[in-house]
């Protein structure tokens, strides 16, 4: 009698095995026990009956309270009924430990603050299991789109002197004699630099942003993959972006769809998404907007609401393209035919879930990007060796960041951003 996964059980019908795990639930009927029992990997029903166990063992099981830890030992049985397709007849059961105080998560409905303030509790329930398992097979497709495209993974600092968009959206740390420093809110400026030594790069980190947002899209710290490419345009870029997206969902349907089906997610819903995305251009978005009733004007930014709008219109993820200089960050490359707006998008996921990924082709001159960072109004010394990429074979490239949780929340079907991530910062919360 050996010791297997949950997951595994398929493979041992008809075997006597060990499961390791904890009791998820528990009923009883008179002579029999039924036992629901998790052990990270999935979860079974273990099935107690008096007739069949030595009465002690029966009685053990009576004692069991949800959350206690235990060894099981039984025969695997094929039921067509449960869930996972097995069910075990137990034979046996060991009592690791008996939870001290009754589990504060028990079967009764609890408010949202509740459950965040047990978040180190509420992460063992079977809604945050299939989230966080569809959240690992999303960061597995996305380093496996990067290593079959030979890209470069560069790991990019969390400490920065140098800002990549807004100094009020910064946190700030004292950083030794050198003053003033700040969590990084993007690694881009480090690839820009990487991208030059090795032609395709890209990062997988924690990022923090010190906005004090309280929409359903917004945590204060969250994970970013960013990618940059040498001699790649603003049409590359959307290309790229093209092909990341459809290739993470199609992972997660080949990898994860039992626990999208278990979230209650419509699968036909992320069937469809495949190249080519819509486009629609800023000054497009605008006007739609406006039809829809926004208050909305040229040089505006598109804010949360107006996103949902403009991704309700399709079922696909779609680009909105070439926005206000004035409203985007330094680095962007202004359209030569258009100086006023930057080549730079926004892809929107549909149904609403707005933005998961921000782009630009960035600038390789090194007098407009001088002139653009004093447009800004940010210090030419903290630029100087990113300054120096563009005095040393600067060439055209370009680049993008996906949020992640961003990317969990709409695959998976989220309300709130806050379940897409084990432990989630916002600007209420720094506990647990």
């Amino acid at each position: 009698m050996g010791w297997v996964y949950i997951e595994d059980l398929k493979n041992h019908i008809g075997k006597e095995v060990e499961i390791r795990g904890w009791i998820f639930n528990k009923r009883s009927s008179g002579k029999i026990h039924f036992l629901q029992i998790r052990d990270g990997t999935g979860f079974v029903q273990g099935i107690v009956e008096f007739s069949k166990v030595e009465p002690e063992i029966f009685e053990r099981a009576k004692r069991l309270r949800l959350e206690t830890s235990v060894k099981i030992f039984g025969r695997v049985r094929e039921d067509e009924r449960a869930p996972t397709g097995v069910e075990i007849d137990v034979e046996n059961l060991e009592i690791v430990q008996i939870p001290i105080e009754d589990y504060p998560i028990g079967k009764k409905e609890h408010g949202v603050d509740f459950l965040l303030d047990h978040r180190h509790l509420w992460l063992r329930s079977r809604r945050q299991f299939h989230i966080l398992r569809v959240r690992h097979e999303i960061i597995k497709a996305t380093r496996d789109f990067y290593d079959r495209r030979n890209f470069v993974l560069i790991d990019t600092p969390i400490f920065t002197g140098s800002i990549g968009e807004s100094a009020g959206n910064l946190f700030e740390v004292n950083y030794f004699d050198y003053g003033k420093a700040y969590l990084a809110q993007t690694g881009q400026l480090y690839l820009e630099a990487a991208c030059m030594a090795f032609g395709k790069v890209y990062n997988f980190g924690p990022t923090f942003r010190a906005e004090k947002s309280k929409t359903r899209r917004h945590l204060t710290e969250f994970w970013m993959n960013e990618a940059e490419v040498a001699y790649y345009d603003h049409e590359d870029n959307m290309k790229l972006q093209e092909e990341l997206i459809s290739h993470i969902v199609r992972w997660v349907l080949e990898k994860a769809s039992d626990h999208l089906v278990a979230l209650g997610r419509d699968l036909k819903k992320l069937e469809g998404i495949e190249p080519p995305f819509p486009r629609m251009s800023y000054d497009e978005a605008i006007d739609h907007l406006r039809k829809k009733g926004f208050d909305v004007k040229w040089g505006d930014d598109i804010g949360g609401d107006e996103e949902t709008a403009l991704s309700n219109i399709f079922d696909k993820p779609v680009f909105i393209c070439n926005y206000p200089r004035e409203i985007k960050a330094f680095y962007m490359l202004p359209d030569p035919e258009r100086p006023e707006v930057v080549l730079c998008d926004d892809l929107l996921a549909p149904e609403g879930y707005g933005e998961i990924i921000g782009a630009s082709q960035r600038i390789h001159d090194y007098d407009l990007l001088v002139e653009r960072i004093k447009e800004k109004d940010l210090p030419l010394e903290a630029y100087d060796w990113y300054l120096d990429l563009r005095k040393y074979g600067s060439v055209p490239h370009s680049g993008f960041g996906m949020g992640l949780e961003r990317v969990v929340a709409w695959i998976c079907g989220l309300k709130h951003i806050r379940e897409a991530i084990p432990f989630p910062r916002t600007i209420y919360r720094l506990n647990p």
